[in-house]
């Protein structure tokens, strides 16, 4: 199966990027090569199964079927009715993550499809350089020059865990990823975490492994609970700590910004506690742990 994929960072609120994007009859507004495009039957353009209709510019047509929409996650996804290219099994989909660090919006654009024996990588290339990549240029484009008015509203979204905190790291994704799947390494990129190391001997990479070390003269423990190299993703739980909570669960995904060969860390936590201590523990996990590691790891691998 092949694999097609770009993605940028668009220096605009989500709501606003997503306002335009949502809306699957919208791509001459932003795509530079769609020049028209309708709706077929009369139906809405946020209508999952609608089939969307619109002409290339040598003025061959492409009928796309919308599969999946998500105003919560912000995504959506789409399949071939009559494909643009011979492929076979094509499902594409474009989501947005919001950049907290700056408000920004991390767009991505990705489609798996089958090729021909004799077509290996050749349309994945087309796909992911003149269609993806080249939208998401052209959608950055569009964006800066309309007013937030002509985008319409915004759109309902919900974050999905306690603390969402996002920031672009201006490394590849595979340099972020070596520092940050290092479970007992984040005492080299996080000023107040001491002595952090694995307990009983285990590797940084066993799942189930504990890490032990000291935060603002306390002792924490956390184990590792998932370890996805393939997605640059993790996750942990804490085991021992003073704060006031219960359950607490954290995880970390690494996305490629393609436009510039960065990376976006999302990194994300949970917990159960009462409601005035979360005023407290939220804004702390945000800015006290999350963001300043991001920051300092930013900081570590410009160098």
């Amino acid at each position: 199966m092949a694999k097609a994929y770009a993605s940028i960072v668009i220096e605009q609120p989500i709501d606003i990027v997503w306002a335009l994007v949502r809306d699957f009859n919208a791509m001459p507004k932003w795509h530079t090569a769609i020049p028209e495009s309708m709706i077929e039957d009369d139906r809405r353009a946020d209508a999952v199964g609608a089939i969307r209709r619109f002409s290339l510019a040598d003025g061959s047509q492409v009928r796309e079927r919308l599969l999946s929409l998500d105003d919560r996650c912000y995504r959506f996804s789409y399949g071939f009715e009559t494909p643009a290219f011979p492929v076979r099994n094509y499902i594409a989909e474009m989501s947005l993550i919001p950049v907290t660090q700056n408000n920004a919006t991390f767009v991505q654009w990705s489609a798996h499809f089958d090729e021909a024996a004799e077509d290996e990588g050749k349309y994945a290339h087309i796909i992911s350089n003149d269609v993806f990549a080249a939208g998401l240029a052209s959608l950055q484009e569009a964006i800066a020059g309309n007013s937030h008015d002509e985008t319409g509203p915004p759109r309902p979204g919900m974050k999905p865990a306690k603390v969402f905190c996002s920031s672009i790291l201006a490394a590849p994704i595979d340099t972020v990823w070596q520092s940050m799947r290092d479970f007992s390494g984040m005492d080299g990129w996080h000023p107040d975490i001491e002595d952090m190391h694995m307990e009983d001997g285990v590797s940084c990479d066993t799942v189930g492994g504990v890490r032990r070390f000291a935060l603002g003269g306390d002792t924490l423990r956390e184990q590792l609970t998932f370890l996805d190299d393939s997605r640059y993703a993790f996750a942990y739980r804490m085991l021992d700590g003073p704060q006031p909570w219960l359950d607490y669960c954290a995880g970390v995904q690494l996305y490629p910004v393609t436009s510039s060969g960065a990376t976006l860390a999302v990194w994300q936590a949970d917990w159960t506690a009462a409601v005035q201590d979360d005023l407290t523990l939220v804004l702390l996990v945000h800015d006290s742990v999350f963001q300043l590691a991001l920051d300092t790891l930013d900081q570590k691998l410009s160098r």
